[in-house]
Order: C-alpha cells, then sequence, then structure tokens
C-alpha cells in the first residue's frame, strides 16, 4: 500500500503548511497506464506509413525533432515537461488485436503485418525533464525508421504541447509567489486524464503539491485539501446555519492543524468562529472570495489580535501569474491555482512541432514560409557567465565539436533518454524540480518578468541547413 501522506493544508512538517514530498508506489496500475496508446494518433501517420512500406521507404534512417518556433505571446521562457510520462508511454506504443481490427478498414495486409510487430527500437535524445527551453530549441529527436519515428509524432506532440504549456505557465506562477507555496487545484476545469498531467507538469515547475489523488498515486505529487463550501453549508438546521459546528466537526477529524474555510457567510465572523473552534494553534484559514489582497490584511489583523499570529492565511478564487503578483505585499501565506494552471494561463498549448530534419545522414528541411526548419540532426548548448547567469543557446549540428566561448560556459542540453528502445534516462520528479529552480535562476533578471518581450536569451543556429 502506498505511504500515507498529511494532506491537512495547515500542519505541514516543513512549516509552511505543507506536507514534505514523499514517494508514493502504487500496488496496481489503473487502466489507462496499462493500456496501449498505438490508438492516441492521427489517421494520416498511418496511411503514410502504408505509402512508405509500399514504395520501399519505410526503412529509412531517419531523424525527427520536437521543437517550437516560437514561445506563445507574452512569455519569455519555456519549461520542458511531458519527458517522463513520454517515457512510460513509448514501450506500450503498439497495436493489439482491438486496435488492429480497427485500421484493418483502410491499411493493406502488408502494413497490418508491420503494425501487428510494431516496437520502437531507436534512439531518442532529448533535454531532460525541467530544462528550459526557448524558440528553435530540440527538445526532443527520435532516431530511428521513419516507419518507426512517424507513428510517434501524436503521441509525442500531445504530450509535450500539454506539459509543456502547464509548467511553463507554473513556474511563471512559483516566480511571482517568490517562494511562497502553491497548491494545483484545477482537477474539475478540465478532462479528467489531463487533471492528472497538469498536476504532474505543475508540480515539476515547482507547485507543492495538488489536490488531485490519482497524482499522488501515480507520480508521487503531494496531494493536498481539506473542505469546500459545502462542508460549512452541510451544518445548517432548521434554527438556521451553525458554522461553529461545522469547523469543529472538521477540527475533531483533522485536528487544529487543518485550514477553516471562513467566507461561506460573513468572512469577520467566520475567523472568529475558527479561532473559537481550533484555538490559537489552528493551522490556517483560507479565503476563496472578494477583494483578496484587503481581505487578507483585514483577516491578518483579526487573527493578531485574537492570538493567533502563527495562523496562515491561503487564498483561492480564480488566480493566475498576475494576480499573485498584485498579492506580493500582502500577508498571504499560500496559494491555490485552478482554472489559469490547468489552461496553461491563456496559453493552453506550447506550440510545437514534430519535424523530420534527417534522411540517411543528409539535412532535410521545410521551405514552406512563416513554417520554415532546419535541417540536420541537432546538439543544443547553454552558454553562461561565471556568475551563472545564461547568455545565448547555441544550436548546431551534432556531428559538431562542442561550442566553446572565451570567459563562458557552454553545457550541453540534449542527453540520451532511449537506446535501441529501451528507456536509459532516469525521471525522477524531484530531480525535474531542482532543475527548473535551477534555470529559472540562471535568467538574466528581465527573463522572470511577467511583461512582453523577447525570449530570455536568445538562440543561435549554427551550421543546420535552413531552406526558406
Amino acid at each position: 500500500m502506498p505511504p500515507r501522506i498529511d494532506t491537512r493544508l495547515g500542519d505541514g512538517p516543513n512549516g509552511h503548511g505543507w506536507p514534505t514530498v514523499g514517494t508514493v508506489t502504487s500496488p496496481g496500475r489503473t487502466h489507462e497506464e496499462c493500456a496501449v496508446t498505438a490508438l492516441l494518433t492521427d489517421k494520416y501517420e498511418l496511411t503514410m506509413l502504408a505509402a512508405a512500406l509500399r514504395d520501399g521507404t519505410a526503412h529509412r534512417r531517419t531523424t525527427f525533432e520536437v521543437f517550437a518556433r516560437r514561445l506563445p505571446d507574452g512569455r519569455r521562457y519555456g519549461v520542458v515537461a511531458g519527458t517522463g510520462r513520454f517515457l512510460e508511454a513509448l514501450p506500450r506504443f503498439r497495436f493489439d488485436d482491438t486496435a488492429l481490427a480497427l485500421v484493418a478498414d483502410f491499411l493493406d495486409e502488408a502494413t497490418l503485418a508491420y503494425l501487428a510487430d510494431y516496437r520502437f527500437t531507436g534512439d531518442v535524445d532529448g533535454y531532460p525533464e525541467g530544462e528550459l527551453y526557448f524558440p528553435g530549441s530540440p527538445v526532443l529527436a527520435l532516431h530511428g525508421t521513419f516507419a518507426e519515428c512517424v507513428l510517434l509524432e501524436t503521441l509525442a506532440l500531445s504530450i509535450f504541447n500539454h506539459d509543456c504549456a502547464i509548467a511553463s505557465a507554473a513556474a511563471r506562477m512559483v516566480s511571482a509567489a517568490e517562494g511562497r507555496p502553491l497548491i494545483e487545484m484545477g482537477s474539475r476545469r478540465t478532462h479528467e486524464m489531463s487533471a492528472v498531467a497538469a498536476a504532474r507538469a505543475a508540480y515539476v515547475a515547482g507547485f507543492t503539491g495538488s489536490s488531485n489523488l490519482e497524482a499522488q498515486r501515480r507520480y508521487g505529487v503531494p496531494a493536498l485539501g481539506t473542505s469546500a463550501h459545502a462542508f460549512t453549508l452541510l451544518h445548517t438546521s432548521p434554527d438556521g446555519p451553525d458554522e461553529q459546528a461545522a469547523f469543529r466537526a472538521q477540527v475533531d477529524a483533522l485536528g487544529v492543524g487543518t485550514t477553516l474555510l471562513v467566507d461561506t457567510y460573513d468572512i469577520t465572523a467566520g475567523v472568529a468562529n475558527a479561532v473559537a473552534v481550533a484555538g490559537p494553534e489552528l493551522g490556517a484559514v483560507r479565503i476563496d472570495s472578494g477583494d483578496l489582497g484587503v481581505l487578507a490584511r483585514q483577516v491578518r489583523a483579526q487573527l493578531d489580535e485574537l492570538g493567533a499570529p502563527n495562523t496562515r492565511i491561503v487564498v483561492t478564487s480564480d488566480l493566475d501569474e498576475f494576480a499573485i503578483a498584485a498579492l506580493r505585499a500582502e500577508p498571504v501565506d499560500s496559494y491555490g491555482v485552478g482554472t489559469s494552471l490547468v489552461t496553461g494561463s491563456g496559453s493552453p498549448t506550447a506550440g510545437m512541432v514534430y519535424k523530420l530534419v534527417e534522411v540517411d545522414g543528409v539535412p532535410v528541411a521545410k521551405r514552406s514560409s512563416h513554417k520554415e526548419s532546419h535541417g540536420g540532426r541537432k546538439q543544443a548548448y547553454r552558454l553562461t557567465k561565471p556568475t551563472g547567469t545564461a547568455v545565448e543557446e547555441v544550436v548546431q549540428l551534432a556531428d559538431r565539436p562542442a561550442v566553446e566561448a572565451d570567459g563562458l560556459t557552454a553545457t550541453a542540453l540534449s542527453h540520451p533518454l532511449v537506446r535501441a528502445g529501451d528507456v536509459v534516462a532516469d525521471s525522477d520528479l524531484q530531480t525535474a524540480r531542482d532543475r527548473v529552480a535551477a534555470g529559472l535562476v540562471s535568467l538574466p533578471w528581465d527573463g522572470l518578468g511577467l511583461s512582453s518581450g523577447d525570449p530570455a536569451i536568445p538562440t543561435r543556429m549554427v551550421d543546420a541547413t535552413r531552406r526558406a
């Protein structure tokens, strides 16, 4: 059975009202985890495969790259997330009898025979999870036959476009919070399986936990939460509402370190009732409506007057990175973020593409106007000053000597993830979290701002074949 993680928002052992991070191992796997992923694709991947098998080009050696031509409007950097999920899905990408029966309606026998034995046996290189990326960064590169690689386009893009969008938005919120904890609370605002992936991506970016229990079970994301307004409203009798009874029941069940929701009725009375029931050791109160800055100041003063100076204040209610930044000067201890987080805070996709860049060692590139690409298998380097501040990303052909720059450190960004079909990279989430934190610290100061502008550092393409 998985270890128990304290879910009381106001009673974590790390002193912030949040539980410490633990590893959760599950006794079993859900249907979604065990299911094959081959049908999570677009039909034209299979029709291209059929045509390539017919004309003999299916087994040419290729490299496909995943990258973003540009960052979403207003963004200065992106955060790589979803790498671990892609590596989990890759071995399950196969065609069972049910899948083969479905595609038999439009594929010939030779293609069906190929799909029946399909396993990815190529190599994958990529930026490690939690690394920052910029326009043109080769976040993921797949090397193998055309037949092997083309089938994985939709799977790779659906994972990386979603998870990178969520993690990039979450990282901006983490920066805006300036060290105050954040909890992801958006499960009810998105698809039920997207909610799990969003919780994971937010955790990678630096969120402290999530309300989603499946994210805890599957990925070890700490699950957090106490009660909603419904619990307070439940304690209503013919004589009227009894907020103290609701608080008393919650404290009896969860202890005085819990978080009490104080704005169901009158917030001033709610705070008074909360302290009257739990005493000065009350873990936290939550405000979910109104002018959060004004109310936070009011509640802080009231808590102090009632002898509860250590009781924390949690705020929720349609927060995004801008609202969080606006609350920096207020006595807020932590934030709960829902809709804005799981929708990428206005940018629900990272805008990544999956492009063929090399065939049998020959660079190839797309010529379409405004959708040009750079041919050839690549490696990327991040150049940093002795102080650790990043100044540039350099992308060049992989067979070129490593980048050198006087007075700067060049760090290779793309690393082996899969070799001969076997996963060789570790997808530890704590390592990814540490990588995001280090990456944000490395950016120039103005690159962390929420205002629109150029990418935090430029990307320079060197020795890459470009067709425009």
